[in-house]
């Protein structure tokens, strides 16, 4: 049995089904690239995962070491291990990025990590990810570029290094400097800690930085393909037409 396990999942926003039997499986310390076009559902999984309201599971399962996610509250889902990395970050006034981060961890332990244990980690997490010190004691994600909000997400994961992570659309909004060092770091986080990474995409350009094993290609609410690589630069090449017309396109090796 993998770690996280999904089965046959159908899933609804009012009457209208937008995930049609997805079944995907992912162990920790493996990396799996989600990929698929606009409105294909990969966002929608995303959020399903972590418990959003909006979403109805009408059919299918979610596992995770056993146990049945479907029943767990958003909370006890993080607490469990699961995390989501969002496409678009919430801005938080009043709260600083430290102040979240310590909460975020402390609210995991049952002994609340001393202050002097929380910075040297955070110093240390920070220089993984090249971020200016003073970002900290700002707001969090008020007044951030894209790259920033995302190293910010991704400094969230370091910080609270669960056991596997949802990445959603991680490249959306940064520059290709911001890109290579998010996607560096976020191969380094995984290795270090055995992490589990479901990797949401449009493009394969961060997957120059975070190689995957496996990439699944999500089309209409069902996985059309999987494949290696490869099928991640076929898509760059031709697009996901190909295989909205045909989920028995043949993909070569390069």
């Amino acid at each position: 049995m993998a770690d996280l396990e999904i089965k046959n999942l159908h899933v609804n926003v009012g009457s209208k089904e937008i995930l049609s039997g997805i079944s995907l499986d992912l162990n920790e310390g493996e990396i799996v690239a989600l990929m698929g076009p606009n409105g294909s559902g990969k966002s929608t999984l995303a959020y399903v995962l972590a418990g959003h309201p909006k979403y109805t599971v009408t059919k299918g399962s979610i596992s995770f070491h056993g146990q049945n996610v479907l029943l767990m509250k958003p909370h006890d889902r993080s607490k469990l291990g699961l995390f989501l990395s969002f496409q678009y970050p919430a801005e938080v006034s009043g709260v600083t990025v430290s102040n979240f981060l310590r909460t975020a961890i402390n609210a995991r332990l049952t002994v609340p990590m001393k202050i002097v244990d929380f910075a040297k980690m955070l110093k240390e997490k920070m220089a993984l990810l090249k971020m200016d010190s003073s970002l900290v004691n700002r707001y969090l994600n008020e007044g951030f570029s894209g790259g920033e909000k995302k190293r910010c997400e991704i400094l969230q994961l370091a910080m609270l290094a669960p056991k596997v992570a949802i990445l959603d659309e991680t490249d959306s909004g940064t520059d290709v400097d911001a890109l290579k060092i998010i996607g560096e770091g976020i191969t380094a986080i995984s290795q270090q800690n055995k992490m589990g990474i479901l990797l949401i995409t449009h493009y394969n350009r961060i997957l120059h930085y975070v190689q995957p094993s496996r990439v699944i290609v999500l089309i209409n609410g069902r996985v059309v393909k999987t494949g290696g690589m490869e099928l991640a630069q076929f898509i760059e090449k031709n697009g996901f037409d190909t295989l909205v017309s045909s989920s028995n396109v043949e993909v070569k090796s390069a």
